[in-house]
Formats: structure tokens, sequence, C-alpha cells
């Protein structure tokens, strides 16, 4: 397997291209991302990681989503809540601020690779529950008359995962491994942020959700009764 990386600055790239080594990836560096994107088909990654100077890489990271559905991690400074969102909403995977820990960045790159490494998403059975479809070959979720929607990888993830488990209570932890491919503690406001982001996009009232239903102080549940 092997990383493409795109970055602007010298030091950080050589810190990087150590980061991706070390989680068991061969490394091709680039410092133009268009570039790299034309030659894509000759060469495709199973990871990107994007650290460039831009304090806003909206742009690129269309760019990227216009080519592949690859893993996609970005190295950015630190910005605002808002532009956290826009990021993670337009197609990236992962978004971690600068100053980074190798370490953490390490195991974040390899959980990304051990969901990708999983069963491809065309291979997968389109899901219909009610007047909800999921079709995971567009990664795309429609509800009712509505147009489909888009989904992150993650939130695909998210979803796929709770309708197989249709009216079944998964705790919070399970859905960490479920999505994410690790354990751990303090994963909570994580899968709340990526349930939000979800219910936006299925729920008519994303503030009384009838859908993703919490489970106070256990986890969710996709709900398919009458009750919905």
């Amino acid at each position: 397997m092997y990383a493409l990386l795109v970055a602007d600055d010298a030091d950080e790239g050589a810190v990087l291209s150590l980061v991706l080594q070390r989680a068991g990836l061969a490394v091709t560096s680039a410092r133009d991302l268009e570039q790299a994107m034309e030659s894509w088909p000759e060469r495709p990654a199973d990871v990107i990681l994007l650290a460039l100077t831009h304090p806003i890489p909206l742009a690129q990271v269309h760019r990227v989503r216009s080519v592949t559905e690859a893993p996609l991690v970005l190295i950015v400074s630190p910005v605002g809540e808002e532009t956290h969102y826009a990021l993670l909403e337009t197609g990236a995977d992962l978004v971690v601020s600068r100053p980074f820990s190798a370490r953490l960045l390490i195991a974040q790159v390899r959980a990304l690779l051990r969901r990708a490494g999983g069963v491809p998403l065309v291979t997968l059975p389109t899901l219909s529950i009610g007047d909800l479809t999921l079709d995971p070959a567009t990664r795309t979720v429609k509800v009712a008359q509505r147009p489909p929607q888009r989904l992150t990888h993650l939130e695909f993830r998210l979803l796929y995962t709770l309708m197989i488990h249709r009216d079944q209570v998964l705790p919070t932890q399970t859905i960490v491994e479920r999505v994410w491919g690790y354990t751990g503690e303090g994963d909570r406001e994580l899968v709340r942020g990526l349930i939000s982001r979800l219910r936006a996009k299925i729920e008519s009232d994303p503030r009384q959700p009838r859908t993703i239903v919490t489970s106070p102080g256990v986890g969710y549940v996709f709900r398919t009764g009458a009750d919905r």
C-alpha cells in the first residue's frame, strides 16, 4: 500500500513522510496537487495526505473528490468549527490541526486504512427501509421525494452500521469501533458530531429526530417502527 503526500512546506513534508512510512505505507511526494491529480489514473494511492499552507483548502478537497474517493487526510492550521465542518462536508475524512502529534496521526491513518481495506462499497447491497434508501455504489442517501444526498465516508459507515442493526441500540463505543476502526474512551463528542451531520441530511427536523434516535447514556438506534 502507498500514500500520496502533497505538501508545500519541505520540512513538514519530511516529517509527514516519516509518519506515513511508520503507518506502513510507501510514500510518493508531490508539491503540486493539480499535477498529482492529473497523474492519478496511472498511479492511484490508498490514502492521500494533503498538507498545504492554504488557510482553508476547500477547493483542493473538491479537486481530490472530483477524481477519487480514496481516504483523504488534511493537515491545516487551527480553524474554527464551521470551517472544520465544511472541510468534512466537502469530502475530507480526517482534519488534523497543527501542531499535530506524529504518534496519534500514525494511529489515525492506520484506522482509516483498516476501514478502507474492508468490503468495497460497490459490493455492498442497497439498503431500503421505509422511505430511506442508502446506495453504497454512489455513497448517497435518498429520503422520500427529496434529492439524493452525498455522504462522506464516515457518514456512510455510520448510516450503514445503524441500518443493518435497525431497531437495536448501538453503544457509542461500538459505533466508534465500527465506523472509525479503533477502540478508546472519550469519543462521545466525536460520535455526537457525526450523528448531528447525518441527521441534517436525513431527518425532516434534525432537532427532533425520528429516524436516528438517541438512547440517553447508551448510544443510538435507527428506528423503523410507526413512531418514526
